[in-house]
């Protein structure tokens, strides 16, 4: 038992030292823009995934919400079980995320597609709808990268031959997304905060001119009474 279990660790080690960090960090700087030109991220996984996608939607919208500056738009579609039960039963489950994106999502948005063989047909389904309404697709994969290898505009496939370990280094990808990225905002938050204290209008007494009304040193401008 304890050999099975020290040897699932060493090898997690292993994967988790030969990660894409360039590749990790694009996803980051993805995300940020995502944000910056006010689109929705929208995140989607099967079985596993469908757990790890939940979780990285609340540590977007929660984790690196950051005072003074917008938060991101993320909406996870494994949420919304009757939704997801009523498309399985009425349509097939293969379009239980397709159909629910088709409506929402729009070019400048992005879908974070989350599956360990790369090949989970609902979650395929689901990035092709992206792509159709012109949004931007990230993956979170194995190793091989599977279908979605073709579908995806960025990548992270995790070096690991056990769908459990490749499971275990998203929720870690997740995580170390959302801390760099709560870092970034935070970094925003305090150029915005300095640059508003030196904007802040300075109270300064000035003796008006006859018929004339001055303004406040933040406005160059006087009004003529």
């Amino acid at each position: 038992m304890r050999s099975d279990i020290e040897r699932y660790w060493q090898e997690l080690r292993l994967a988790m030292q030969a990660m894409p960090f360039a590749a990790l960090s694009r996803v980051g700087r993805a995300l940020l823009e995502c944000r910056e030109r006010d689109g929705v991220i929208y995140v989607v996984g099967n079985g596993g995934s469908a757990a790890t996608a939940s979780h990285f939607a609340c540590d977007l919208a929660k984790g690196a919400r950051t005072e003074g500056v917008a938060p991101f738009r993320v909406v996870a579609l494994t949420d919304n079980v009757p939704l997801l039960t009523a498309w399985a039963n009425d349509v097939s489950y293969e379009q239980v995320f397709a159909q629910q994106l088709a409506p929402l999502i729009r070019a400048g948005d992005t879908l974070v597609a989350i599956s360990a063989s790369g090949s989970s047909p609902n979650v395929l389904a689901a990035a092709r709808v992206a792509l159709q309404r012109g949004a931007e697709v990230i993956a979170l994969t194995g190793a091989s990268g599977g279908k979605l290898y073709r579908l995806a505009s960025l990548i992270v496939r995790v070096p690991a031959a056990s769908i459990e370990q490749v499971e275990d280094a998203h929720m870690m990808v997740s995580h170390s997304l959302c801390v760099a990225l709560r870092a970034q905002l935070r970094q925003e938050a305090r150029r915005r905060a300095s640059r508003s204290a030196m904007l802040e209008p300075q109270e300064v007494m000035q003796e008006a001119a006859p018929g004339m009304l001055t303004l406040d040193v933040e406005s160059d401008a006087t009004l003529a009474l």
